[in-house]
């Protein structure tokens, strides 16, 4: 395929797996396991890593942070543990950086808002998601949603169903613009039947389908914007973190 090309900038696209910049660049001697757990829980990952004797085997460094690259022990695997940074672009870099390095199933978690009527601190679980940001664009030809890996939605909801939670299956609205969630974006979005936003799904997904590995989300609610005219940040969905993070070492351990 040749290059795209369009007035649009965004919707240009390349599929050339050869960049100029590579995420290897660095050619560091890192192995890392094939299963990850790549979540934005916070500081719960560091707190699982101190409480687990986990290792530190590498890290990733951005102009702002490092990340730490930690290696844990879960029920016989090895696997990958790494904190996500907020945000499409952010949190694709270290995915394909990761990726790059070894890393070929992936379980991700963390909050999200809620768009229509659903209580805080409920589990959900995406299986296509509204690209309404900027970095999938670079991974796949332009589309309104991309679609989610199902050998990993199966991981997840099995998971959910034996740690007897409830999930929703949802469409999810990726979006780049914390602050431009206007009220008639959000009624457009729930129209179309998004249920839940969020800023990373889309991004890491289509990374994913670009390297040819496998991505599940699993996600909880937090805020709400349901009521557009009074929102609530409600308490961002406190509970469900450590939840999440046991919920994913199960489900990445399923995948076959």
């Amino acid at each position: 395929m040749a290059l795209i090309k369009h007035e649009i900038p965004i919707l240009e696209y390349d599929n050339d797996p050869q960049a100029v910049l590579m995420p290897t660049h660095e050619k560091l001697n890192l192995k890392l396991p094939k299963k990850a757990v790549f979540a934005f829980l916070g500081r719960h990952i560091d707190n699982y890593a101190n409480q687990n004797n986990c290792k530190i085997v590498g890290n990733f460094e951005s102009a702002t942070k490092v990340y730490p690259i930690y290696i844990t022990h879960y029920k016989g695997h090895d696997i990958c543990l790494c904190q996500a940074p907020v945000g499409s672009a952010p949190s694709t870099q270290i995915l394909d950086w990761l990726i790059s390095y070894g890393v070929k199933e992936v379980i991700s978690a963390g909050s999200c808002g809620a768009l229509t009527d659903i209580k805080e601190n409920i589990f959900l679980v995406p299986t296509k998601a509204l690209r309404d940001e900027g970095t999938s664009y670079h991974y796949l030809p332009p589309s309104r949603y991309v679609d989610l890996n199902q050998i990993a939605l199966k991981a997840i909801e099995l998971t959910l169903t034996e740690q007897n939670y409830s999930y929703i299956e949802c469409l999810t609205w990726t979006t780049d613009g914390f602050f431009r969630e206007t009220k008639r974006k959000v009624e457009y979005r729930k129209k179309e039947g998004c249920s839940v936003v969020e800023m990373e799904c889309s991004a890491l997904a289509a990374c994913s389908q670009f390297r040819n590995i496998i991505f599940g989300q699993l996600l909880f609610t937090a805020d709400t914007l349901a009521d557009i005219d009074h929102y609530d940040e409600r308490g961002w969905g406190s509970d469900s973190f450590e939840i999440a993070l046991t919920l994913c070492l199960e489900a990445v351990i399923k995948i076959k």
